[in-house]
């Protein structure tokens, strides 16, 4: 039977002739604990442009993609923006211009399948920053409660690790200021930055105990903070330090006293940024992108003793026509990445509509295949 054919991480991993004994739950805790589960956490980001066209290629539409494919983390968020009025400014047959609630214009493709072109940015001085402020605070109406409700409990009975979500820091804040604009203010007035991520934080944990109080659990944290670019940190350790430190041992602090490891989400080449992020305490880092010089065996050699990993494989050889290509990088990984514990699966990004369904269920037979302890 081919992986096509069956739904849910159990039934996947009957149809390869491998038996789960634990849920995925289970599983992410005992990698994020750096101890080795039945087989390695399933997780991936496949584009919406990609699934459309798994669709075309005989994915099922009935069934959720993160079901067929057996994913085993769901995450849930807050609105966590200034709500500025969210509306369409202009259509054309290839882009959309939206205004956004962080109070910027974008220009988008259609079908979301680039990163969007900034067109404006809401702060450009500290006057805006102070104008913006009183906009976040915390508030019941920043969630959609019927959603978690109905669904929290729901991916928990399925066995699912259940993470509160979050944007974070330097990059939760080029949502609100150009990119050039943040990094001279880091440079030129950190003091600045320090507390506009601090005052964000403190914000982040207010909605969370807010979510808390109503007696929703999570088993741990995803916050998304992208600090790297292809070849480097985007901005110094030493900055790191001056403008993000604080927020982010603050944090993580906060999710640690709620028993919840935490995932950062970070692109980009950030390996100089780690011994800081590991003292802050940070728990496991994600995406790991190849392309930008992230390999996960170096970094499980240097930094597995304290950090675990999410990631890495990268989408380049999923897409190849040679098949051998991404089971020679999936089977090499693994076999350092795995071992003793601290690694989940995901592509090095998310999955690009250049990949074919084919090709990804090649994938995912591999993973399951090559990840069993």
């Amino acid at each position: 039977m081919a992986v096509a054919e069956v739904t849910g991480a159990a039934e996947a991993a009957q149809a390869l002739g491998t038996t789960s004994t634990m849920t995925g739950a289970e599983r992410f805790k005992a990698a994020l604990a750096h101890r080795e589960p039945d087989h390695i956490p399933i997780h991936d980001s496949p584009w919406g442009a990609t699934v459309d066209r798994w669709h075309r290629e005989g994915l099922p539409t009935a069934v959720p993609v993160a079901e067929h494919f057996g994913y085993e983390l769901s995450s849930f968020g807050v609105d966590l923006s200034p709500r500025f009025p969210v509306r369409i400014v202009e259509r054309t047959a290839e882009y959309v211009v939206e205004t956004t609630a962080d109070g910027g214009r974008r220009r988008n493709h259609r079908d979301r399948s680039t990163t969007p072109e900034v067109i404006e940015c809401a702060i450009r001085t500290r006057e805006d920053w102070e104008r913006i402020k009183p906009r976040l605070e915390a508030s019941v109406t920043r969630v959609n409660w019927v959603t978690l409700h109905n669904e929290l409990e729901k991916q928990r009975a399925d066995g699912k690790f259940v993470t509160f979500n979050a944007a974070v820091g330097y990059d939760r804040f080029q949502s609100l200021l150009r990119s050039e604009d943040l990094l001279m203010a880091i440079a030129e007035d950190p003091d600045w930055v320090r507390e506009m991520l601090l005052t964000h934080a403190y914000f982040v944990i207010e909605m969370a105990k807010l979510v808390f109080a109503q007696g929703y659990r999570f088993d741990g944290a995803f916050l998304f903070c992208d600090l790297g670019y292809r070849n480097a940190s985007l901005f110094s350790p030493r900055s790191y330090r001056q403008v993000q430190f604080e927020s982010d041992r603050l944090l993580y602090d906060f999710f640690h006293a709620h028993d919840m490891p935490v995932i950062l989400h970070s692109c980009g080449r950030v390996t100089a940024l780690l011994p800081q992020l590991i003292e802050a305490g940070l728990d496991c880092l994600q995406p790991l992108e190849v392309k930008a010089g992230m390999d996960v065996r170096e970094l499980k050699r240097e930094f597995g003793r304290d950090l675990a990993f999410m990631g890495g494989i990268d989408v380049r050889t999923m897409s190849d026509p040679d098949p051998q290509m991404v089971e020679d990088e999936i089977a090499r990984k693994f076999e350092v990445a795995m071992r003793g514990g601290g690694y989940i699966y995901h592509s090095d990004h998310s999955v690009p509509n250049n990949v074919s369904l084919a090709q990804y269920e090649h994938v995912m037979e591999l993973v399951r295949r090559h990840g069993t302890y």
